[in-house]
């Protein structure tokens, strides 16, 4: 039997890149024109974001966020990507779970964004937005893929938990329980992405340790206006 130690992530798949690749390919052109309306969205999440604070934006906001991500957990990890891999209805399970936390904070009184006084990680914050909803649908093309195979906000994962942890950031008071699944699924896409050698594998990791750097930090600035 074949030492454990000599076990790599990749050994741990039951799919190729290219079969993964090939699965986001599908599915884009299955729900197309949904990318185009989800990108639109997101723009207009960004510009709403610039509005003066009010309950209406803010329920707005994670009313939608909520869709997305009951959205992603149907439509993407149960329908898709469970097929080819048996902890993707697992992950469906967490990211339905999030969506109904999401909407909880929306119907809250509390847990909204409010930005009574700027923050230092605000700027971060944004930064994560602009990364999930702009940047994000690049990255196929900045690796030699084809557009067919894009992520896009409130279709894909990762796009959709970079963009769910920078508005979490900006939400006051700061609610840690909620980023609990956002992490998770970073830290999960990371080692697949690992074993399947893809460029951008550090980058879903890499948010999810500024963003919880970043909550820490925030935590302790609201404290000192306490």
């Amino acid at each position: 039997m074949t030492e454990w130690w000599t076990y790599r992530l990749d050994s741990f798949l039951l799919f190729s890149a290219r079969t993964y690749q090939r699965l986001i390919e599908n599915y884009n052109a299955d729900v197309w024109p949904l990318q185009m309306v989800a990108l639109m969205a997101g723009v207009g999440l960004l510009l709403w974001l610039g509005r003066p604070h009010s309950p209406r934006r803010d329920r707005v906001v994670f009313v939608l966020l909520a869709f997305a991500w009951w959205w992603l957990a149907w439509g993407f990890l149960h329908r898709r990507f469970a097929p080819i891999n048996w902890s993707a209805d697992y992950a469906a399970l967490l990211f339905a779970l999030q969506g109904v936390a999401l909407l909880w904070v929306a119907l809250a009184r509390r847990g909204m964004v409010r930005r009574r006084h700027l923050s230092p990680t605000d700027p971060i914050a944004i930064t994560l937005i602009v990364i999930g909803v702009i940047v994000y649908p690049f990255i196929a093309t900045i690796l030699g893929r084809p557009w067919s195979q894009a992520e896009v906000f409130a279709v894909m994962p990762d796009p959709t938990v970079i963009t769910t942890l920078g508005l979490l950031l900006l939400a006051e008071p700061p609610r840690r329980v909620l980023l609990i699944v956002p992490v998770l699924w970073c830290l999960y896409s990371g080692a697949m992405g690992w074993g399947l050698r893809a460029g951008h594998a550090w980058v879903p990791p890499a948010v999810a340790l500024l963003a919880a750097v970043c909550l820490q930090w925030r935590r302790r600035l609201l404290a000192q206006y306490r």
